[in-house]
């Protein structure tokens, strides 16, 4: 199943709080700060790229991208 743009985002942003166990305001800032360094770019030209199975490995990629910009931050 493809899914908009808009619900791609979404989505994207709902497996990082489930998955990584973000508040909604953190997985949401993640992903627009994803969005505005053109991350999604393609996504949003090609509509073959917006799949769950997608969308789980961009929410690890973000993930792993924000854990890497400041580490101290995130240790637990």
């Amino acid at each position: 199943m493809n899914m908009t743009y808009e619900e791609y985002l979404d989505e994207v942003t709902t497996l990082m709080v489930e998955i990584y166990e973000l508040s909604d305001a953190a997985a949401i800032k993640f992903v627009m700060r994803a969005q505005a360094a053109d991350f999604f770019t393609l996504h949003d030209d090609d509509p073959a790229m917006r799949t769950l199975e997608r969308a789980r490995a961009d929410a690890k990629t973000i993930y792993e991208q924000r854990n890497k910009s400041r580490p101290e931050l995130y240790r637990k």
